[in-house]
Formats: structure tokens, C-alpha cells, sequence
């Protein structure tokens, strides 16, 4: 009797660690992060720290998994939609990457928008609070983000051009439609190459200059097919915000919802603090004439006014073409750094 008593009490106690061993289980919530940046990015780096922040904070009761480089197959043009539908948990927004589905977005801080990399710090209120209500009409909460270094922006041309006059007669790579119609302004001759492509459109010929962010030049290797290199103005970059699918949030606890609010915040104000650095970009300077680049005198004063006002022109137009919403962002931030 005693023995078929200690076999049930043991049973019991098996069930009853199975119970709360389950119940455990089941209170951690698990939450994946698409993020469409190589993991090789600083970004990249703050996206994990916000991971292990949540983590934490939570006592290993919400946990986030981070897919780099855009592991889970989705688009960034299409993340709006996805995000609204709730088919990931939270994804890394950037607001020129949604022209089809938001196009006012892609005209809310343009390309020699600043000339001082302080104004960058005087516009990011502005610019989280824009992007905050407009992923908030797609069903999705930010709960901040990541603030993108202010990098120098140069034109790396294979001739010693450090001017807009020196320019004229030459083919220009860039990055956007509106640095197209920037450059059209101004009677250059410029193209949308995409990174990948640029080094080859270089070496061949393609285009003689490339307009790219000088600090992180080394790391496509342009040393090897330019050999001059002159400083235009500093990057308008647009903060990178967590967009967090309101039917995932809706789904959280409070306490859970205020975690990652908290932490989300907390990356804010890190990558904030580092995001305008003299002292980088002039060791990046240094580190790229180690590598054989001859470092012109900037571009003149003359010259930066003369681009800013061709660039404000076509990004006017860019908004107008949007719409009202779109015209309204220009009008805010534009009128932020006059």
C-alpha cells in the first residue's frame, strides 16, 4: 500500500513540474523583427542591443528574434502592408522606401535639406513626430528607433573636381530621383545606380563620379576606381523608427507594451548622442587619404548655396507631385532649416 501511495505521489509531482514547466513556457512571448539592413551595418548593432534590452527588462519573458538583411523574405515596399495585416511582429521603418503605398513620405527631409550636421539634432523631433502619425494610419506603433550617423557626403570622381562648374560635362552617380532632378537643375548629368552596381559603373565608365557618403566610401572600396574625393554637405538622414504591428501590440500586456516603449528609447537616445561626431568623420578622412585618396578643399560656400537651392526646388516639386500631405511635410521641415 505504502508503495502504490509513493508511485502516485510521484506521479503527481511529475504532472504538477510538467504544469508549471508548460505555464512557463507559454508566458514568454516571442516576437520576430524584420530588418532589411546587412548585418554588417552599425544600425544592425543597435537593432540586437534593443533585443537584449527587452530581454532584460523583461526578465527573458519577451524575447525578440532579429532578422538581418531581410531573412524572412519580405520587401521593403511592401512593409506597410505587412505590418497592417500583422504577418510580422515588428519591422525596421524607413520612410523613402514606402513611395508606392505613402508617397508624402518619401518628401519628408531631402538631400541639402541641412548644411551644419547640428541642424540634423534641431530636426529630429520633427522628423519622429511626422513618421510616429503617419505608420500610426497603418496600424502600427513606433516605439523609437535608430538615429543614422550624420556622414559627410562628397563626390569621388576619377578627375580632381571639386566644383560645381568642374562637374558640368561629367556623368554623376546617385542614389535618388530627386538628386536626378537636383543635378538636372543645375545642368549635370546624374542616374540612380544602386550600391552594388556602382563600383562597376565606375571602372567602366559609366559615370565619372559618384555622389555617396565619403565616411563610409572604404567600405564599397571606391579608393580603388576614384582618386579624388571633395566634401559637399552632411548627410540628411532619416532615422530609422521600430514599427510595432498594432495587432501584436494590442496583443501585449501593458507592462510588455512599456518595455518595449522603454527600451525602444533608450536606443533613441544612444544612437542620438553619437550621431553627429566630428572626431569620426575626420579620422574616416584621414583613413581614406592612407588609402591613396587625394582630399580636395570642399566644395565653396557659393557652390553649397547654389545645390541647396537647386535640391529644395526639386524636392518641392517632389511633394507637390505627393500631394497636400507630402507638401505639408517639405513646408514643417524645410522651414526648420532656413
Amino acid at each position: 500500500m505504502k508503495i502504490k501511495n509513493s508511485i502516485v505521489a510521484a506521479v503527481i509531482t511529475v504532472c504538477s513540474l510538467s504544469t508549471i514547466s508548460s505555464a512557463s513556457a507559454e508566458s514568454v512571448r516571442t516576437l520576430k523583427f524584420h530588418s532589411g539592413l546587412a548585418q554588417s551595418r552599425p544600425e544592425a548593432a543597435s537593432i540586437d542591443h534593443f533585443a537584449e534590452l527587452v530581454k532584460e527588462k523583461s526578465g527573458g519573458n519577451l524575447l525578440i528574434n532579429v532578422y538581418h538583411s531581410g531573412s524572412l523574405g519580405l520587401k521593403e515596399a511592401d512593409m506597410l502592408r505587412i505590418l497592417q495585416a500583422g504577418m510580422v511582429d515588428i519591422g525596421l521603418m524607413y520612410g523613402e522606401y514606402y513611395k508606392r503605398d505613402a508617397p508624402a513620405l518619401a518628401s519628408v527631409y531631402a538631400q541639402g535639406a541641412i548644411t551644419e550636421s547640428s541642424q540634423h539634432l534641431d530636426v529630429l523631433p520633427t522628423l519622429r513626430d511626422i513618421y510616429k502619425k503617419a505608420y500610426a494610419k497603418w496600424d502600427i506603433t513606433t516605439v523609437g528607433g535608430v538615429v543614422a550617423p550624420v556622414f559627410d557626403v562628397g563626390l569621388h570622381c576619377k578627375e580632381p573636381i571639386n566644383s560645381l562648374e568642374g562637374l558640368h560635362g561629367k556623368k554623376v552617380r546617385v542614389w535618388s530621383g530627386h538628386l536626378v532632378d537636383t543635378f538636372k537643375n543645375l545642368g549635370i548629368t546624374a542616374q540612380v545606380i544602386p550600391q552594388n552596381d556602382m563600383y562597376l559603373a565606375l571602372q567602366t565608365g559609366v559615370v565619372d563620379c559618384a555622389y555617396y557618403l565619403s565616411t563610409v566610401a572604404k567600405t564599397v572600396s571606391l579608393q580603388e576606381v576614384t582618386k579624388y574625393e571633395s566634401y559637399l554637405h552632411p548627410w540628411a538622414a532619416s532615422p530609422w523608427m521600430f514599427g510595432v504591428s498594432d495587432k501584436t501590440w494590442d496583443s501585449l500586456s501593458k507592462e510588455n507594451q512599456a518595455i518595449l516603449v522603454e527600451a525602444g528609447n533608450e536606443i533613441w537616445d544612444e544612437t542620438k548622442e553619437k550621431a553627429v561626431d566630428p572626431v569620426r568623420e575626420t579620422t574616416a578622412r584621414e583613413e581614406r587619404v592612407a588609402l591613396g585618396i587625394t582630399v580636395l578643399p570642399k566644395f565653396s560656400n557659393a557652390d553649397v548655396q547654389t545645390f541647396v537651392a537647386a535640391s529644395s526646388k526639386a524636392w518641392k516639386e517632389m511633394a507637390e507631385e505627393s500631394g497636400e500631405e507630402g507638401l505639408g511635410y517639405y513646408e514643417t521641415v524645410s522651414n526648420l532649416t532656413k
